[in-house]
């Protein structure tokens, strides 16, 4: 396999919006047609969706067969699959649930090498998926290279934002609307396109940009994802992978059917 390096942390530090499906199915065949779709990325998703550790391990090499930067959503509080999806191969890693500086920490210690963090040294899966070179070239360059977002998604990550996006290590942030309008609504609905929320929303990724910082969201409805690219939202997760599979099928079946 030829070289493939660590691409999605430059393509965001150059402005540019990343469009991420979101894989729920932990199955690498699927992931693999995912990946080759035409996505920018693709995102697996351990916390609500079906990955487990042998499904990252199999999905990611699936995605960048397809030489397609893969993410992982690890579950909640699960910083020690944050180092083993990387140690995996994956180009980022998504921590939901970073409600405070104590939580960014820890996360940016088990994401990043020494002196930012603690990472443990082991990515020989990661590396030989990518046939780059290890040992001190892949040291000196991960910590940059490898991509560290830390969820907000509650009242206390919002409170605490502009202290998550001074922890070293922390390269960027991801907003989880549903979750944050049920933060916004006080318990009393869940609304990830509510409009009354989306002053705060943008402010999230203003508040990132200020600080040197990388801000992604999850768009439900994928017509939003222009929206957020506006606000200042890099990576954009912009399609379930059942509801790509069903749309497809749809549009297969009209086209069958006469129109």
């Amino acid at each position: 396999m030829a070289a493939y390096g660590y691409e999605l942390a430059g393509a965001l530090r150059a402005g540019k919006t990343v469009l991420t499906a979101w894989s729920a199915q932990p199955e690498a065949g699927l992931v693999g047609m995912i990946a080759g779709a035409g996505f920018d990325a693709v995102t697996m998703d351990m916390q609500h969706g079906g990955h487990h550790e042998a499904s990252i391990w199999d999905g990611v090499a699936a995605v960048l067969l397809r030489r397609v930067p893969a993410i992982v959503r690890v579950p909640v509080g699960r910083f020690d699959m944050a180092s083993r999806a990387l140690d995996f191969g994956a180009d980022a890693v998504i921590a939901p649930m970073i409600n405070s500086v104590e939580d960014a920490r820890a996360l940016a210690a088990f994401t990043k090498y020494p002196p930012l963090g603690e990472r443990s040294w082991g990515p020989t899966r990661g590396l030989a998926l990518r046939g780059v070179e290890g040992g001190n070239a892949y040291l000196h360059s991960a910590n940059a290279d490898t991509l560290c977002f830390a969820m907000i998604e509650t009242r206390a990550a919002l409170d605490a934002l502009d202290d998550i996006l001074d922890v070293d290590g922390i390269d960027a942030v991801f907003v989880g609307p549903a979750d944050f309008s049920i933060a916004w609504t006080g318990g009393q609905g869940v609304d990830a396109t509510l409009d009354d929320m989306m002053d705060a929303v943008a402010d999230v990724a203003a508040r990132a940009k200020a600080k040197g910082k990388l801000a992604g969201i999850f768009a439900v409805d994928p017509a939003m994802a222009p929206r957020y690219a506006q606000m200042g939202f890099g990576l954009i997760a912009a399609g379930f992978d059942a509801a790509i599979v069903n749309r497809g099928a749809q549009a297969v079946l009209s086209a069958a059917r006469g129109g």
